[in-house]
């Protein structure tokens, strides 16, 4: 392996019994996961070169029934590795050996719903897809939608600040959630936020979005939930060149154009995609975009007009605007089964880093040298609109040597990313992938206040204590 996790602690290793006998007295038995093989499933999350088998799993059914086990293992001194869906690309929530997960998983129940005020209150454990198919009966939705949105939890995506496709008009987690019911380290139990627009006081609800595990658990969210458009439509612009394509997203948004979706393909992307959706994407392209444009029919006929002349200015190869439902539905299932699409043919890691979209067209090219020059290949598919991109980094697992080269063009594309004004990661979160980059963004104090931040929440290091953070360095925080 060649990304570290901390010697675990033996004491607490060889304590296991003890703390399976004390959780015990807290959970039922069908709410703790013990044996071996079953604590497998537990092992990974889908950042799956890294495996590290947990002391148990606790699957709390209530916060209560959360508060109790973080205070016992607070009380024992056990870390604490929280899990959501375990789609996390990062490594968020591979646990250790030394630690306990907490899973969210049977806490999926819609708590409440209001459609006069525009929120939702929900367990942290439901799937993002189901927030939006609990009010979809009042043509009411929930913005945020990544590409793992069918199994993807709130509690994820709140860890990791997550956005996908439509977040470029509508925002990221952390623009559509309106407050949090939180577990600390010790037990307590925290409100943070509510059913409105903004509380008072410190932003806490800011700091804890994107904490990735670190700060505490979210049991419970209140989430803005939105009415749906009266229309929405895609368009696929094909062009020549990736650095065409990308310029042409700089240009769309230079020009103060916000689509609903500025979505970007190159052609290995495309054409692994078209062979598992069958979407009609064209595959004489180096690059393509989706676009979509929502509203009134008028809107939608004005905003289009406007992008497909500013498109016809980069010679766009292919220009075609869906039809019917059909189509766009064909469109979008293509892109969103890219990455699945993806590991039929290849294995690959996928890479998240944020840049400026007028660095489009130079980082585009750039990762093309990157990964060529370690004799792999590369599939770009990624949010072009708000320049967060997921090059997909393909290699052999079974060579020797080669998931070795992946991860080193990851590291420097992500290095790419921050020299050129961005940051290492969008909405996929550090985890352990990114966590030896952290000194390429920050210098030695911003990272000792960011530990100082922590501390506060977690003095002992006991929640998800792996990742985020360099291993060498905590102490001197």
């Amino acid at each position: 392996m060649s990304i570290a996790f901390p010697k675990p602690d033996a004491g607490i290793v060889a304590r296991r019994e003890e703390i399976i006998a004390g959780l015990a007295r807290l959970l039922p038995s069908e709410c703790l996961v013990t044996s071996e093989d079953e604590r497998r499933a537990y092992d990974t999350d889908a950042l799956t070169s890294y495996r590290k088998m947990p002391l148990a799993v606790a699957l709390p059914r209530t916060t209560q029934e959360v508060s109790d086990v973080m205070r016992f293992c607070h009380e024992n001194g056990v870390k604490v590795v929280a899990r959501g869906a375990g789609t996390s690309l990062a490594g968020g929530a591979i646990p250790q050996e030394d630690a306990v997960v907490i899973g969210v998983a049977k806490l999926a129940d819609v708590i409440e719903m209001n459609f006069a005020d525009r929120y939702a209150r929900v367990q942290s454990g439901i799937t993002n897809l189901a927030i939006s198919g609990a009010v979809a009966h009042e043509q009411f939705f929930y913005a945020p939608d990544p590409s793992s949105q069918l199994a993807c939890t709130i509690a994820g995506n709140i860890a990791m600040n997550s956005g996908g496709a439509h977040c470029l008009k509508y925002g990221v987690t952390t623009n559509n959630l309106l407050g949090v019911t939180m577990v600390l380290v010790d037990g307590t139990i925290v409100e943070l936020g509510g059913p409105h627009l903004d509380a008072p006081g410190y932003d806490l609800l800011g700091l804890i979005t994107g904490s990735e595990g670190q700060l505490g658990i979210v049991t419970e969210a209140t989430v803005r939930i939105l009415r749906q458009a009266e229309g929405a439509r895609p368009a696929l612009i094909g062009f020549d060149s990736a650095e065409t394509a990308g310029a042409c997203v700089a240009a769309i948004i230079g020009a103060g154009i916000i689509p609903v979706a500025l979505e970007y393909m190159d052609r290995p992307a495309i054409q692994v995609c078209e062979a598992f959706a069958k979407a009609g994407y064209p595959l004489d392209v180096e690059a393509m975009l989706i676009v979509e444009v929502e509203g009134s029919d008028a809107e939608i006929e004005d905003q289009l007009a406007r992008i497909v002349a500013i498109a016809e200015d980069f010679a766009p190869q292919t220009l075609k605007v869906a039809q019917s439902e059909a189509e766009s539905a064909a469109i979008w299932k293509g892109r969103k089964s890219a990455f699945g699409a993806t590991g039929r043919i290849a294995d690959y890691i996928c890479m998240d880093g944020t840049i400026p979209t007028g660095q489009l067209p130079h980082v585009l090219k750039r990762i093309d040298e990157i990964v060529k020059s370690y004799g792999l290949g590369v599939a770009n598919v990624f949010h072009a609109g708000d320049g967060n991109l997921h090059p997909l980094v393909m290699f052999d697992a079974a060579k020797p040597g080669d998931m070795q080269k992946a991860e080193d063009a990851g590291s420097d594309i992500l290095k790419l990313c921050v020299e050129v004004g961005g940051c290492l990661t969008g909405e996929h979160g550090v985890g352990i992938e990114k966590r030896d980059l952290m000194t390429c963004q920050y210098n030695a104090q911003d990272l000792a206040q960011q530990l100082r931040v922590r501390g506060v929440f977690d003095p002992g290091w006991l929640l998800n204590p792996a990742k985020v953070f360099p291993l060498e360095g905590r102490d001197a925080a």
